[in-house]
């Protein structure tokens, strides 16, 4: 191997967001590891490894597990075994698992001694990265433990909104949405989580006056998404004690409508142009839901919708 390819594998994989199947790819063979063994093992086997010497990363994005449906993990594995090997990296006299924590506690569950693994020497942000890459992929995570994962992300190793976008394959509004809801009050979360209130629902809820009662008034009645954004546009509106001055009505202008109707089909919902004397004046979008202004938002962003 060149000195120059030497370097390009030796850097940071940049490739996360094709997922985990490039972790996989080059993989041999299964080989055991003991805890006294006097090599490291290699990143290019399915190692077996003591289920005793793994332990969890306390910041997996993953904070919740069903438990029926981890025991039919386990009784699956009690016959047939893990199908698909666990990743983890070197940790202190053991290892800690970077991605496939479920398939963990079920082979615990079914008594197994070993589990096969393999065995990467991963940085901390890169084991954040993967495991939220992991749990994304098979739709695991609820909207709140991803928003977590991002503003740890954020928070901690700097990431952007942008960058995670590209990393998770999702676009900017999506990772800033979902983390709008670390906005909601805890019980409001808690009802996320136990998906009692959906992310669309929740959505609706940010920032609304009495969002806790509100959102107990959503699931008591089961309302639906619109129902919620409706029911939301009337307590604002009841707390809205000065009452807005109404515009004084303006002239119809065949041109203004003409450019208003033009825009309007470009962007997908009404427009209205109000212009003064000064030649200045003001433009302004109306939308009815909060899909619809996520997507005009994503349009006037230039951002994939």
């Amino acid at each position: 191997m060149s000195n120059e390819n030497m370097m390009k594998s030796a850097k940071r994989p940049h490739g996360l967001g094709r997922g985990l199947s490039a972790l996989l790819g080059d993989v041999a063979r299964e080989e055991p590891v003991t805890p006294t063994a006097a090599t490291p093992p290699s990143t290019k086997t399915i190692q077996s490894i003591e289920v005793a010497l793994i332990q969890p990363h306390p910041e997996q994005p993953r904070r919740h597990f069903d438990d029926g449906a981890l025991q039919e993990l386990a009784d699956s594995i009690a016959k047939r075994g893990v199908i698909q090997p666990i990743i983890v990296r070197p940790h202190g006299g053991g290892f800690q698992i970077v991605a496939g924590e479920r398939r963990w506690r079920a082979a615990q569950r079914a008594q197994l001694h070993r589990i096969p693994a393999i065995v990467r020497d991963f940085d901390e942000a890169e084991t954040l990265e993967i495991a939220l890459i992991e749990n994304i992929q098979r739709e695991d995570l609820n909207p709140i433990e991803e928003a977590e994962a991002y503003r740890k992300l954020i928070a901690e190793f700097h990431h952007s909104q942008e960058a995670l976008g590209r990393l998770v394959g999702k676009s900017r509004s999506h990772v800033a949405n979902l983390m709008r809801l670390l906005d909601l009050p805890g019980p409001v979360q808690q009802q996320v989580i136990e998906r009692k209130l959906s992310m669309g629902h929740a959505r609706a809820l940010i920032g609304a006056p009495d969002c806790e009662n509100l959102a107990r008034t959503v699931e008591a009645r089961g309302l639906s998404v619109r129902d919620t954004e409706q029911l939301v546009r009337r307590t604002r509106k009841g707390d809205d004690a000065p009452s807005r001055r109404q515009a004084a009505p303006r002239e119809n202008d065949p041109d203004i409508a003409a450019l208003e109707q033009h825009l309007a089909d470009i962007l997908g919902v009404k427009v209205a142009i109000d212009y003064g004397q000064g030649g200045g004046g003001a433009l302004t979008l109306h939308y009815s839901t909060l899909d619809q202004l996520d997507m005009l938002c994503q349009r006037l962003s230039g951002e994939r919708i």
